[in-house]
């Protein structure tokens, strides 16, 4: 569970850290958008007050709050109670920092902040999203692909040599 541990709390730290560096720091808030490397990446201020892209928009905060808090206890109790490898527990920990740093978001803002944009090949993406749905997306990734028994070396039979 320490890697569980480690991954969650650094996921969560680098998501608010960017966020405060971005949004205050650089004033994202105030000017609305920054080309950083456009159009691949671009800071574009967004307040999301439902799921992902905005979705359920009109659901109370507290109900997504409560939905969230439910899911990282529900994935820290599976990861702990239940062997798995260093990958699933790295994936549980992205998953977990990434949500508990969006319910932070709303508890001190009443909504998530995003300020990342991508576009490429002449498509206009309008979406904005977080480095936690970053984390979130990728440790949901990382628990389908190493969820399961861990990773031990294969016991030998016999005597050596043979």
């Amino acid at each position: 569970m320490r890697t569980f541990g480690i991954a969650a709390f650094v996921a969560f730290m680098i998501d608010q850290i960017s966020k405060y560096v971005v949004i205050h720091m650089m004033e994202l808030a105030r000017i609305r958008s920054i080309d950083v490397l456009p159009p691949v990446l671009n800071f574009r201020y967004g307040e999301n007050r439902g799921i992902n892209f905005g979705l359920g928009g009109d659901m109370s905060q507290w109900v997504l709050i409560a939905v969230a808090l439910a899911i990282c206890a529900g994935v820290t109790l599976w990861l702990w109670r239940s062997p798995h490898g260093r990958w699933a527990q790295l994936g549980g920990g992205l998953l977990v920092g990434g949500a508990l740093a969006n319910v932070a978001d709303r508890l001190i803002y009443g909504y998530v902040l995003d300020f990342l944009n991508n576009s490429c090949c002449g498509l206009n993406n309008p979406f904005v999203y977080n480095l936690a749905d970053v984390f979130i997306f990728a440790g949901a990734l990382g628990l389908i692909l190493f969820t399961g028994e861990p990773n031990t070396a294969p016991k030998r039979r016999g005597k050596k040599g043979q």
